[in-house]
């Protein structure tokens, strides 16, 4: 079974987000071990200056990296990553646990992104799209994309 990791700043708020999610996890919960670790995100004013978003971000860099499990393969959501078809996660993915990653450990960050340090201690920048979304929707296409991706090893007609 592999085991999967979210690592992500902020709760659901929403109960339809939390729906979706919920329904990517049982989907999931066949092939994967999942865990999710909801972290707080760190208050800022509300127009914070260049500092106060960078202190922020420091600090939930600090929780974030302490969740990272050892020899996880790290994958950071991050707008400057690069982009991948499904099937090249997929792909990316299946030769990482194949290749003796003990977990896929995945992190999105708070509406401010992530500090340089989380960045750095991840192998992956994945961006999802160029487009913006909502925060907390970023969590259920995460979901779903890693669905796919399982989908996708199994041969499954899902992605079509």
């Amino acid at each position: 079974m592999i085991r999967l990791r979210l690592i992500v700043l902020g709760r659901l708020a929403e109960p339809h987000w939390q729906a979706a999610c919920a329904e990517y996890k049982k989907r999931l919960s066949a092939v994967c071990n999942v865990t999710e670790i909801e972290l707080k995100e760190v208050r800022t004013p509300r127009t914070p200056g260049e500092g106060e978003i960078a202190a922020a971000l420091e600090k939930e860099a600090d929780m974030i990296l302490e969740q990272i499990p050892p020899r996880a393969f790290v994958v950071a959501l991050c707008i400057e990553g690069k982009a991948y078809t499904s099937q090249s996660l997929a792909a990316l993915l299946a030769d990482r646990i194949t290749g003796g990653a003990s977990e896929l450990c995945f992190i999105i960050g708070s509406s401010y992104g992530l500090a340089n340090r989380v960045k750095g201690a991840a192998h992956l920048r994945l961006s999802m799209s160029s487009l913006t979304f909502p925060h907390q929707l970023a969590r259920v296409m995460l979901y779903e994309c890693i669905y796919r991706c399982t989908e996708i090893w199994r041969g499954s007609p899902y992605h079509k």
